[in-house]
């Protein structure tokens, strides 16, 4: 997108203005742009909004999500953003307003304009909490894989960031801390990764060390080698399909049989079980209490508050 610097810094200031950072907010100017860009300008404020004046005309979820879509991005927003709150038939004025005011647009104008706010959408999403979808039908498993999920997700629109790994490591974290109350847990930033680090893991109880990795490589065998050398006990945590490669370097190593190599997810799953002593009506409080002590790791070691999970 090669928006002139003087529309993008109108737009940005529109942007803080008028407080659009929302999912609703987005919505509305996204999809008043795409009717400036089928329709034109000025707008016909008779068709800005609905005939009661309550709503904003075309505004709904499924019509935001065609647009983005339109631009290759797959995340979504839900049917709520498509609702029409107190503040939204007056925002839609003053974006009208702040088009019309605009030296005269031309439609690759417009068109520059609509990419600009794709764009602040797609930060919006990677900013935005991950969501704890839990189902009382699926496993623990399953409801954890859907966060790694949907940090996968984002980790594929941003190059170089290491959301998945991320996730998992501070999980673990918040496991060990509901699990082993009476230890004191040592906790680190996800991006000070331990296999390039002089950290000995991720985490360290009595003897045993443990590795959290979305990625099983060389380096981390060499960290597991220097664990065992110095009578300390490696444990790697990692992804289901990872767990045949993880086992294999190892072998390649001469350690086989020295590291213990599990399924994160039925690692955290597993203790999750138990601290519910099984029971159905617990278990979701149990998760919940996870993603809490998850969260207090997050703010208290991680710089990017996008990791957090919300959960209603």
């Amino acid at each position: 997108m090669t928006i002139p610097l003087s529309l993008e810094v109108a737009l940005a200031r529109f942007k803080v203005d008028f407080q659009v950072g929302g999912a609703g907010a987005l919505g509305t100017v996204l999809v008043l742009t795409r009717k400036a860009m089928v329709g034109g300008l000025p707008f016909d404020p008779e068709k800005l909004l609905t005939p009661g004046g309550g709503q904003v005309a075309g505004l709904s979820g499924a019509n935001i999500n065609k647009i983005l879509a339109g631009y290759g991005v797959t995340q979504q927003v839900g049917t709520e953003s498509g609702r029409t709150s107190r503040g939204t038939p007056a925002l839609a004025g003053q974006y009208a307003a702040f088009l019309h005011a605009l030296p005269r647009l031309s439609a690759s104008d417009i068109a520059d304009i609509e990419a600009w706010w794709v764009s602040r959408f797609t930060d919006y999403f990677n900013s935005a909490p991950f969501k704890l979808n839990y189902d009382s039908s699926k496993t623990l498993a399953s409801v954890i894989r859907n966060l790694l999920d949907q940090a996968l997700e984002r980790q594929k629109k941003s190059p170089g960031k290491t959301y998945v790994g991320a996730v998992l490591q501070h999980l673990v974290g918040a496991k060990l801390e509901l699990a082993l109350p009476a230890l004191k847990i040592t906790h680190n930033g996800a991006s000070v990764a331990d296999a390039v680090s002089a950290r000995s893991g991720d985490f360290v109880i009595d003897n045993a060390i443990i590795h959290c990795t979305t990625a099983p490589s060389e380096a981390l065998m060499r960290k597991c080698e220097a664990n065992l050398k110095a009578g300390q006990h490696p444990i790697i945590l990692t992804i289901a399909k990872m767990i045949g490669a993880a086992e294999g370097l190892a072998e390649n190593a001469g350690i086989e049989g020295r590291v213990e190599v599990m399924d994160a997810l039925q690692f955290l799953a597993a203790n999750l079980y138990e601290m519910s002593l099984f029971k159905a009506a617990d278990r979701k409080v149990t998760v919940i209490r996870l993603i809490e002590k998850y969260n207090q790791i997050v703010a208290a070691h991680e710089a990017d508050a996008s990791l957090r999970i919300s959960f209603d």
